[in-house]
């Protein structure tokens, strides 16, 4: 019931300073109790959406509260979530890269390779390892770009991204190293382009980087018929580990 209001609102269905239904009127619509109004009605309150003018009911507040960019953590334990944030991911990423290459230091190209290099080392039990094992990677590319907002971005992105899926359920033990090195090949094709100051190569290798991340987890997506508990089998994999 607060999400309907709250989208009334937000369309200009209820317009600020407009009085609210009573609650008798609200109970009858929402086909509710007045304890459902009553939380409904607090909770749009206490985000500052409603106001209560005394002895006259609620009304929608004349100043509307800025709208914070949310993520829902419970949808987001879902395959196609997580395909969302990934496609999210590839719209500020790719651009990311580019300003990477463009404005980095030595140190920061130095620190990156660094990174990278340490996190391709550990081909670790598939088990054990997240999907997006390499966001740390991602991160130190958005902080070398000297842009804020993207770091920030991509910071307030990490605890709905990390951890999400296991690499096991992706890919198996028998096909770990080639795995590995598929990510390795992508990982320093982004990185070369970085140190050579090359931000339409840097673009262009992120883009690969990701659409391919997409395309492993769509494919673990229709292979579990969107569950998260199914390996993709070995005719899937073969073209992830093309060169």
């Amino acid at each position: 019931m607060a999400e309907a209001l709250s989208e009334r609102i937000s369309k200009g269905t209820l317009k600020p300073g407009e009085r609210l239904p009573t609650e008798a009127e609200l109970c009858e619509e929402f086909e509710v109790s007045r304890t459902v109004v009553r939380e409904a009605v607090a909770r749009l309150g206490s985000e500052g959406l409603l106001v209560s003018h005394q002895g006259r009911g609620m009304f929608v507040s004349e100043r509307q509260p800025t709208r914070k960019f949310e993520l829902d953590a419970d949808n987001l334990s879902t395959l196609p979530e997580t395909i969302s944030v990934l496609e999210l991911r590839l719209g500020v990423e790719v651009e990311a890269a580019a300003l990477c290459a463009t404005r980095r230091t030595a140190a920061d190209a130095s620190k990156i390779r660094d990174l990278m290099e340490k996190l391709d080392s550990l081909s670790a039990d598939p088990k054990n390892v997240d999907v997006h094992y390499d966001f740390s990677f991602h991160l130190e590319i958005a902080r070398a770009t000297n842009n804020e907002h993207i770091f920030r971005f991509l910071s307030f992105l990490k605890p709905f991204i990390v951890p999400r899926f296991q690499l096991s359920q992706l890919v198996s033990s028998e096909y770990k190293d080639k795995y590995y090195q598929r990510i390795h090949c992508e990982h320093e094709e982004i990185v070369v382009a970085i140190e050579q100051q090359d931000p339409e190569r840097a673009r262009t290798a992120m883009r690969s980087h990701l659409l391919n991340a997409l395309e492993r987890l769509r494919a673990l997506s229709n292979a579990a018929g969107l569950s998260d508990t199914t390996n993709i089998d070995a005719s899937m994999l073969e073209s992830f580990f093309k060169p």
